[in-house]
């Protein structure tokens, strides 16, 4: 089902507190309508738009879109990838300081900051972008960093569904005061095409739920943030229920992307290697060299379904 054109699967609500939006029908929701006759589209976050520069041409044969936390990283993937598939990669097309796009053919590769706030904005935005550029059949995968539950630091979780801090497969917005509940879904292809690979590339991976945070020390249990209300013996049962239940990494963007791509009728996957096992610890204390290897490791393996996917 092609993302932004015609109608797209949406959600039924799991609980009575939860409101269906208005455009909601049969389980089914409409592309915003206000988005149809917009001729100057601005696309704030990135610094262009519609009026501004021709988006088919140098969007619209995009196929995959990457996305990251950090800029630097994401520049650095965008050239690895020039590199390795022998093709050119753009200077950073955005014209904005909040997020980069760097674009190596058919692969943009933008950063989304840190949680969901910030991911939210760029998601957005950058499914705009693909509606404007008329881009078809456009995959959406999340690589990241994330601290491990119950796995070593270096394996790579590729997210079977993203649980928010409350423990339910759902992602909460509040919309003119009211609470939003939908899905948090995910491609399960893709997910068995990157573990297949994976496992051809030696590359240590695991499926299983990840927990969305919505901060990264209280929320997630840490001992060494600035406040602290709760005992050492609380994090580790914490830390047991949620491997009980399933969730094997721990970030704070994974039920945003994947409610958002999963609304807009895209394929998505979210792929985060761990750098730490938080049974074990909350800081991260590996070498350099170490951790640079793991950060290569989320890239190796989406580059290879990349590869396989576009013949490239």
């Amino acid at each position: 089902m092609a993302g932004f054109l015609g109608y797209v699967f949406s959600h039924f609500q799991s609980t009575a507190n939860t409101t269906k939006m208005a455009g909601q029908t049969n389980g089914l929701e409409k592309r915003n309508k206000y988005l149809e006759n917009s001729k100057e589209d601005f696309l704030y976050h990135f610094g262009f738009g519609v009026a501004t520069l021709d988006l088919p041409k140098v969007f619209g044969d995009t196929k995959f879109v990457c996305t990251g936390g950090s800029p630097g990283r994401f520049k650095l993937y965008a050239e690895w990838f020039a590199k390795e598939c022998n093709i050119p990669c753009s200077e950073n097309l955005s014209k904005s300081d909040r997020f980069v796009i760097y674009k190596t053919g058919p692969v943009c590769w933008i950063n989304h900051g840190m949680g969901t706030p910030s991911l939210s904005i760029m998601l957005i935005e950058a499914l705009k972008l693909m509606h404007h550029a008329k881009a078809e059949n456009v995959t959406f995968i999340r690589l990241g960093t994330s601290g491990g539950v119950g796995v070593e630091p270096g394996t790579v979780v590729v997210t079977t569904e993203a649980m928010n801090a409350e423990l339910s497969d759902k992602h909460i917005q509040v919309i003119a005061g009211k609470r939003i509940e939908r899905p948090t879904q995910l491609d399960e292809n893709l997910r068995l095409e990157l573990c297949e690979l994976a496992a051809l590339k030696n590359i240590p991976v695991v499926t299983g739920k990840t927990m969305c945070a919505d901060d990264f020390y209280e929320g997630q249990m840490r001992l060494d943030g600035y406040f602290c209300d709760y005992k050492e013996e609380d994090k580790f049962a914490f830390l047991e229920k949620l491997y009980n239940l399933g969730v094997r990494n721990i970030e704070m963007e994974s039920t945003c992307f994947a409610s958002f791509t999963h609304r807009a009728g895209h394929r998505s996957a979210i792929v985060c290697v761990t750098l730490l096992n938080r049974m074990n610890g909350d800081q991260v204390k590996i070498e350099k060299e170490k951790y640079v290897e793991y950060e290569e490791r989320p890239f190796r393996l989406v580059t290879a379904l990349i590869r396989k996917q576009l013949a490239i």
